[in-house]
């Protein structure tokens, strides 16, 4: 499978590192929307600008798109569609449904493939929250993020006017964790689950009130929540925030038998040293099965959900009978 990189971010980098743990997969090519003659690439790959994208039609299997959710995949996955097969991290999940008829609508007009919201929430837990629904139809679901530094949010602060750079980091509530995994099933508020604390690099001269205002309101991201903002210097988010960790879990706790007498408890956990890291080795996985899925003639977009499990892999599916099954 060649892949191909369109946008060379943190998970754009990622994505490039992980090829080298994947002996199937061949990176064709990286673009990027900065100034390609001041972009490097990590491993010595040649960077191409986004404007030369269009002439690896026929090179690339499956295309990246490495864009933020807040303001940029909603039209780049769409525009990449109609060039290419592509998957994306979108993880706005109150906008998923509207994402994914955007994307569709491109791929099957163009007869490409895609793949929306491929990573670890929404990506892995999406699936695990279905299998957990499914065994346990009588039951509630909790999912928590964290503590750690949330991509989406962060990049979702670097576009505010004045904002030079940002780090946000998911805070899940310690005593509500706590309550559930001792087998509670309280209803809860987003506000009730988790909190948001943001440390802020702004210009010289930024108004402070109205970057933490609007920080605070952003919808999808922080109206939600309790959100602290702390603005420090550039030499600080480098010193102590440079890291990119994250994780959390989702769980599922429900009942059988005729009086719904016996408790079970189902619970898929990730601690992430590098958020971005693991990110992309969900999307080599997922784009393996979607160019799997390329090749058998399917058309529109796609979810993690749709995905065979068996395409994810590279092995052969005797083998795959005999070390996994």
């Amino acid at each position: 499978m060649k892949l191909g990189i369109y946008g060379y971010g943190n998970i754009g980098r990622g994505v490039e590192v992980a090829c080298l743990q994947n002996k199937d997969v061949e990176l064709a090519a990286i673009f990027t929307r900065r100034d390609k003659n001041t972009v490097k690439s990590i491993l010595g790959n040649k960077v191409y600008s986004t404007s030369e994208a269009k002439d690896f039609k026929d090179k690339i299997d499956v295309m990246v798109a490495c864009g933020g959710s807040a303001t940029e995949l909603p039209t780049m996955t769409v525009e990449l569609a109609k060039d290419f097969n592509v998957i994306d991290t979108f993880d706005t999940h109150a906008n998923i449904l509207e994402h994914f008829n955007n994307v569709d609508k491109a791929a099957k007009e163009n007869n490409h493939v895609a793949l929306i919201s491929c990573g670890w929430d929404p990506g892995m837990f999406s699936l695990n929250r279905l299998y957990a629904n499914v065994l346990l139809p009588n039951g509630k679901d909790y999912t928590f993020w964290g503590r750690g530094v949330s991509q989406g949010h962060s990049d979702a602060i670097r576009r505010i006017k004045g904002v030079v750079d940002a780090k946000q980091y998911t805070v899940p509530i310690k005593s509500v964790v706590d309550r559930i995994k001792n087998g509670e099933t309280p209803d809860l508020t987003t506000r009730e689950k988790h909190t948001r604390e943001c440390f802020v690099v702004v210009e010289d001269g930024a108004d402070k009130n109205k970057i933490e205002q609007e920080i605070k309101t952003m919808p999808h991201y922080f109206d939600e929540y309790d959100t602290t903002v702390h603005f420090i210097t550039l030499d600080e988010l480098k010193k102590n925030h440079s890291g990119m960790p994250h994780g959390g879990f989702v769980t599922r706790t429900g009942t059988t038998g005729k009086d719904n007498e016996h408790k079970h408890t189902i619970t898929y956990d990730l601690k992430l040293d590098s958020n971005p890291e693991f990110t992309s080795q969900a999307i080599v996985a997922f784009a393996r099965a979607l160019y799997k899925e390329s090749q058998r003639g399917t058309k529109g977009c796609l979810t993690t959900l749709d995905i065979r499990p068996r395409d994810l892999s590279p092995k052969a599916y005797d083998e795959i009978l005999k070390t996994i099954v």
